[in-house]
């Protein structure tokens, strides 16, 4: 299955991607970035084959590269997560979400266990997967992030929970420094592809 979101089809129809398969790397990935998709499909395979067996479906894969829409480049994030597995533990089935990155740069390649804030992120100088984790939101910012992801101003967001505008601001200034984002879509985005909330 393949969404039939246009801003990720580079003008492609869902039937047209689906039939490009992995061809379509080939075709709409600058050259450049290329050679960074079969690394993380190679570093990626590996940290994934080192997990045990019964935990491989609760781990995730992340990262960005740029797609080239109509010729212009678009940064864009993949989060790859395993569905099904055969019986020796590799991927049968798998769930793709694209989304706009929230980074300004490719890479990004970061491993996520579900319901933990630790992750690896690799290092393509090192070689090695350095153990991180996820920022830690209060309850007041994920109170913020929530209205917001709901479509409420900042004034509202104030009148919700009780605050004044200017709290709600610095609220959202923590936000943005803790995600490392810019503004407001995406901290929302940074928050959702790694389950803050």
């Amino acid at each position: 299955y393949v969404s039939p979101n246009p801003m990720f089809l580079c003008g492609l129809t869902p039937e047209q991607m689906i039939d490009l398969g992995y061809r379509f790397y080939l075709k709409y990935v600058p050259e450049d970035e290329q050679s960074l998709l079969l690394d993380i499909n190679r570093v990626g395979f590996a940290f994934h084959n080192q997990i045990p067996l019964e935990q491989r479906k609760d781990w995730y894969i992340s990262y960005d590269f740029h797609i080239l829409n109509d010729g212009h480049p678009i940064l864009i994030n993949h989060k790859l997560t395993s569905l099904a597995l055969t019986s020796d533990g590799r991927i049968w089935l798998a769930l793709c979400v694209v989304s706009a990155s929230t980074h300004t740069t490719p890479g990004h390649i970061e491993m996520h266990n579900v319901g933990t804030p630790d992750y690896f992120a690799f290092n393509p100088v090192t070689r090695r997967w350095d153990k991180k984790a996820m920022p830690n939101l209060t309850e007041g910012e994920k109170s913020v992030l929530t209205l917001s992801i709901q479509g409420y101003t900042m004034s509202e967001i104030a009148d919700r929970i009780c605050l004044s505008p200017d709290t709600v601001k610095k609220y959202r200034q923590r936000i943005f420094e803790k995600l490392g984002v810019r503004n407001i879509s995406e901290a929302i985005a940074a928050a959702t592809n790694n389950k803050l909330l």
